[in-house]
């Protein structure tokens, strides 16, 4: 990797602060030539009460945070105090004197972003569901903002678009409507687990929030008894959002859960995407930066669903991306688009399943070959002729750690010397919740948790701890982003002849520790003895030792 590439993401940040530092300057500027005050919000506590008080589209729309109660007047932040008619039409509105002071745009964004005022519109969206019947009422429009919410007169598409623009305020990554006995319950999964996201909703009301979601999908309204896929998209904020529906018939009625691929942000993300940015230990990362640049052979990366495999594959592709090879991709779905990679989408309906896709690219060239998934047989064996014939191949496949792989593929009747010949290294992952950096407070775990950890209290309770206390940037949660834990299987000699030998598992593993493979959960203690998670969270995604 070239030393350009592995600043990018750091010049990024910088262009990032710098702009952050101008727009400051500029505030301040101006309120000094009005003679008016600048305030810095990026510290700023919420007075909870004065927010309840002032109605939430008035303050997305005239873009300002209100910041205190002068007597009778109230003190606004805004970025531009020039604008004189807009001041006057929001004291008209208010109805009550307005003073302003100044406030960076951004800062201003920030605060209304993560303060309540979008739950409160979906607060307000749920309270009438709770005493009125409502009448459907489609509307087919495609663009989503906090206006058109709350100027929507049908209840129920307030109640849905609502619940989308809050999780997506949120960054959750689906939305499950879950349908109980009496009531229906809306939860978002955020950074991995599940939050409610309000009070529950009247059973009676179910039906029309399904049917509302199906109309937006275009699905069948009137089929209950059998699962239905859709999928729909929405424009919030000048930017393209999918969605994909899946509905699900239950005892009590229909299931639904709607996952968000926010493209356009992901590639943001994506654009500075490094295997850094995942959150690899230095060792990993100089291991695998070396299989990823070998002219051939299979990079394997392995964990259960939702373990970050893909975002590991499409950093490894971003790192080796370039003008002199042909990188060809079979996923299912395509999620991101990676530019300057020619990525192709599997489907099963027409016929093109991953091994067809697969024997296809290896009659168009390429040097390098990503296969989303290793799910049968057929694919397994062109995946193995493809590495062990001068491509690099990179791909998944679903097991618990490293050495299950072994079995998995011999379960698949691959033949075992070719499959390893052809494997460089076996990569084993999951994602672990980083404690909240706004809230984030030194904590003393009693010497029980040490000893639930599997920790010795001699040795580690003198240790520092951390854990997040809950606040506006985390809604509460104590936790903001996730990153990798890994365990790294390097295929030396000495380990093939072992799996040639069809030696137990817990021997090779042992041989792999051995020769300096750092096991999962060592690298999840790791990241609690540096401070990034905590021990709760690390005995949820791995096994106590």
């Amino acid at each position: 990797m070239s030393e350009s590439q592995d600043l990018g993401p750091v010049m990024g940040e910088a262009g990032a602060v710098a702009d952050t530092v101008n727009e400051e300057i500029e505030a301040r500027l101006r309120a000094e030539r009005l003679g008016l005050e600048y305030v810095d919000l990026s510290d700023f506590q919420i007075d909870h009460e004065l927010f309840q008080s002032i109605p939430v589209e008035l303050m997305f729309r005239f873009h300002f945070v209100p910041y205190r109660r002068d007597g009778e007047r109230l003190v606004v932040v805004l970025a531009d105090p020039t604008y004189v008619l807009m001041i006057d039409e929001l004291e008209l509105l208010l109805g009550q004197p307005v003073d302003v002071a100044v406030g960076t745009r951004s800062a201003i964004q920030d605060v209304l972003k993560q303060s309540e005022s979008s739950q409160r519109v979906l607060d307000e969206a749920t309270e009438g569901l709770k005493i009125q019947v409502v009448r459907e009422d489609e509307d087919g429009e495609e663009v989503l903002s906090i206006d058109r919410i709350t100027s929507d007169q049908s209840p129920i598409i307030k109640l849905v678009d609502s619940t989308i623009f809050n999780a997506l305020q949120r960054r959750a990554s689906d939305i499950h409507i879950e349908t109980r006995d009496r009531e229906v319950i809306v939860k978002y999964r955020i950074d991995g687990v599940l939050y409610q996201a309000m009070e529950p909703i009247d059973k009676r009301f179910h039906q029309a929030i399904v049917s509302r979601i199906k109309v937006m999908s275009e699905l069948d309204i009137s089929e209950k008894r059998i699962p239905q896929d859709g999928r729909f998209k929405l424009r919030i904020k000048g930017r393209t959002i999918d969605f994909r529906v899946s509905i699900l018939p239950t005892v009590h009625g229909e299931d639904c859960v709607i996952r968000i691929l926010d493209k356009e942000s992901a590639s943001e993300k994506f654009k500075d995407l490094s295997l850094e940015v995942c959150g690899f230990d230095e060792g990993v990362l100089r291991k695998v930066r070396k299989f990823i640049s070998e002219p051939y052979g299979m990079f394997l990366v392995t964990g259960p669903t939702g373990s970050g495999k893909t975002t590991t594959l499409y950093a490894a592709l971003s790192e080796i991306l370039n003008s002199e090879d042909k990188i060809i991709t079979i996923e299912d779905p395509v999620e991101y688009q990676l530019a300057g990679i020619t990525q192709i989408p599997v489907n099963e309906k027409k016929g093109l399943t991953f091994a067809r896709g697969l024997r296809s690219i290896l009659r168009h060239d390429p040097d390098r070959i990503m296969v989303g998934e290793i799910r049968d047989e057929e694919t397994a064996n062109i995946a193995i002729q493809s590495a062990l014939t001068g491509h690099l191949v990179f791909t998944t496949v679903h097991a618990n750690n490293v050495v299950d792989v072994l079995g998995r593929f011999l379960n698949m009747n691959v033949e075992l010397y070719n499959f390893v010949s052809a494997l460089n290294c076996v990569l084993a992952q999951r994602l672990v919740r980083l404690i909240c950096p706004a809230c984030r407070t030194q904590v003393q775990p009693t010497d029980q948790q040490l000893i639930d950890s599997g920790l010795d209290p001699e040795q580690y309770r003198d240790r520092a701890y951390y854990e997040g206390k809950g606040c506006m940037q985390c809604h509460g949660t104590g936790y903001r982003g996730r990153e990798a834990i890994s365990e790294l299987l390097d295929l030396s000699d000495t380990i093939r002849e072992m799996i040639l030998d069809r030696r137990s598992a817990a021997e090779i593993r042992k041989r792999a520790v051995v020769e300096g493979m750092v096991p999962l959960r060592q690298s999840a203690l790791q990241k609690v003895l540096e401070g990034r998670t905590t021990l709760r969270e690390i005995n949820k995604v791995t096994f106590v030792e």
